[in-house]
């Protein structure tokens, strides 16, 4: 657990590169916000979470259950979408718009840069993201 990163992971940095590149500038893990995002547009009153799929229980291939300590693994992913649940809400009740960019959807060089492309878009243009 000591060696997974919680910021600065490959494909946060991926998006931040692809951001960066599309003009958009940001604030990282703003602590001054509930769940300190990974990324952070107070201009647009947008923060956008770059989610591991296994660790935040998404229903994809990356997303599976665990094999081994299935009872401890299962709570403890369980507990990280309750919490995301929470924090997203959260943000929504005070007006910032929360985007979620899944691991699995940064696979190849095409889909990396239509899902940057597109968030940009809707960051840009105060548009809503449907999780």
């Amino acid at each position: 657990m000591k060696t997974v990163k919680q910021t600065g992971t490959d494909v946060e940095l991926v998006v931040r590169r692809g951001l960066h590149r599309l003009g958009l500038r940001y604030v990282l893990a703003d602590k001054r916000l509930p769940g300190r995002p990974d990324l952070s547009f107070p201009r647009y009153r947008a923060v956008v979470f770059v989610h591991g799929c296994y660790w935040h229980g998404h229903d994809c291939n990356r997303g599976r259950a665990a094999q081994s300590n299935v009872s401890y693994w299962g709570s403890k992913i369980e507990q990280n979408k309750a919490r995301d649940a929470r924090i997203e809400a959260t943000l929504r009740s005070r007006g910032w718009r929360v985007f979620v960019v899944w691991g699995c959807a940064l696979r190849s060089a095409a889909s990396i840069e239509r899902t940057v492309g597109d968030l940009a878009d809707r960051i840009r243009n105060q548009q809503t993201c449907d999780n």
